[in-house]
């Protein structure tokens, strides 16, 4: 490990997200840059002590390591950042390296494992906090068996092309592609946006709907409250709970889907879910290549060569986990690769 700086204050969030310097979806190395300028600037703004956790998993052999292209030191900032790197030797032993540039939730979990803070966000390196996001989090009331979910607001990457922090928020709030995710006390509702003008009529049907559901189905989770929609964006809890739950469950596949196991895992084992307000939600600034693409056939193309989940293999899956209160059990005891020495460069003002 090499150290820039390290003190010994307490952290209360550790933030963990993890990348490669190989361009993945365009503009890779500035739209990490945009996230890491927007938790230095937000936590510092509300001076909250952050640990920033990069998980650099693969690096391409010829191109410089991350520390070494990227800004991490800021006058002032209440962040450490750290990358870790997690080298190739590693990658190439999982059976499908040589399709799967990178292990998403897996390398999560090496962040997760060697976290220090009391309470952990996993998130990507391609989204920006609101103001309302780290407003919520300095409150610092978060709880231990609680899980914490916020929307997903996609917005142009033209707004990296805009300087200052502060107007890049602005460019946010009017330039929302599409907003991602459910509604604190509107969580089991589907209805045109007309009638959520009217939030207390829709939490009271909220909170029939939720009843009836349980009243039918004796014993089980409310599963359609559940937010899975984006949530390898944004998934929250305490440092406790991520142990409690293994992680994220470890497989040999594309990352799809394995972000809601995370969530039937918390469920399953007796945690509530918290969804912040829409006004503390958080940016995502769209990107191609990937998934989530809206022509379904570049869709189809990007997951034709990588092994991955059906949805419905996992909801089969969890809602008999939740019925009997278990976990996956799918992870071995070391998972997060945690008894591995990786490098690490720390950097601290």
């Amino acid at each position: 490990m090499n150290t820039f700086g390290l003190s010994q204050q307490p952290f209360y969030l550790s933030i963990v997200a993890t990348t490669r310097n190989d361009n993945h979806g365009g503009d890779l190395l500035k739209r990490t840059q945009a996230f890491i300028d927007s938790v230095h600037h937000q936590a510092t703004r509300v001076n909250l002590r952050v640990e920033l956790i990069i998980v650099e998993w693969n690096p391409p052999a010829d191109k410089p390591l991350l520390k070494d292209v990227l800004k991490t030191e800021y006058k002032g900032s209440t962040v450490t950042t750290r990358i870790i790197v997690v080298p190739a030797e590693v990658h190439n032993s999982y059976n499908f390296a040589k399709s799967l540039a990178m292990y998403q939730m897996t390398a999560k979990n090496v962040g997760i494992r060697r976290a220090e803070g009391e309470f952990v966000l996993c998130t990507n390196i391609d989204i920006l906090f609101s103001d309302g996001c780290f407003d919520r989090l300095a409150k610092k009331n978060l709880k231990q068996g609680s899980y914490y979910r916020t929307n997903r607001c996609d917005v142009p990457k033209d707004v990296m092309d805009i300087s200052d922090f502060n107007n890049q928020l602005a460019y946010c709030e009017k330039n929302i592609i599409r907003r991602m995710g459910k509604t604190r006390r509107q969580e089991a509702i589907s209805a045109p946006s007309f009638f959520f003008k009217f939030p207390n009529v829709m939490a009271i049907m909220n909170s029939l709907l939720v009843w009836v559901w349980k009243l039918t189905h004796p014993g089980q989770f409310a599963h359609f409250t559940m937010d899975t929609v984006a949530c390898g964006d944004f998934t929250l809890m305490h440092c406790d709970d991520w142990m409690k739950i293994d992680g994220y469950v470890e497989l040999d596949m594309y990352s799809i889907h394995i972000d809601s196991m995370g969530l039937w895992s918390a469920c399953a084992l007796g945690m509530k879910q918290d969804i912040f307000p829409y006004y503390s939600s958080i940016y995502h600034i769209d990107h191609e290549d990937g998934w989530e693409s809206d022509d379904v056939i570049k869709t189809i193309k990007f997951l034709s060569n990588k092994p991955s989940l059906d949805y419905s293999i996992v909801y089969r899956a969890g809602m008999k986990m939740v019925s009997s209160g278990t976990n996956w059990g799918l992870n071995k005891e070391d998972w997060g690769w945690a008894n591995e020495k990786f490098d690490e460069y720390v950097f601290e003002v």
